[in-house]
């Protein structure tokens, strides 16, 4: 792992990306009142309680992605003589295809939440996921 190959502005970019897409896709008119109603168990929407530790933790999920997405757009781009923007969202793409979506399945049946839950929630993963691989892919 060459950490020297990382741009690191890139990976601030993709964690800005990351919460703006994540406001915008669990909005209160987007997908939050559906998401909710399962995952929430019945129980009042999130209160302020513990939301200092879940913001941070959140960037940090975030910040850790973009950090390992960019080490390995890096490696594919390596492949395919160099890494660019298409290159990047694929290589997201098929992370989130190979990783992200079975591995939540798996979870999301388990759980009994069911496949519109899982749809909900791999479908921000996708678009983090493809937004990150181009952003680095591109942005050398």
């Amino acid at each position: 792992m060459d950490f020297s190959s990382i741009n690191w502005l890139a990976v601030v970019a993709c964690v800005v990306v990351s919460m703006v897409s994540g406001s915008l896709w669990y909005n209160p008119k987007t997908f939050f009142p559906a998401w909710w109603k399962v995952v929430g168990g019945g129980r009042e929407q999130p209160g302020m309680e513990n939301m200092g530790m879940t913001w941070a933790l959140t960037v940090l999920a975030s910040f850790v992605q973009a950090v390992f997405m960019s080490l390995l757009v890096t490696a594919m781009g390596s492949l395919s003589g160099g890494a660019s923007l298409a290159s990047g969202a694929t290589a997201g793409f098929m992370l989130w295809l190979g990783f992200v979506a079975p591995t939540y399945l798996v979870n999301k049946l388990f759980a009994g939440h069911g496949l519109k839950i899982w749809a909900i929630e791999v479908g921000n993963h996708l678009v983090n996921f493809i937004l990150f691989g181009a952003i680095l892919g591109a942005w050398r």
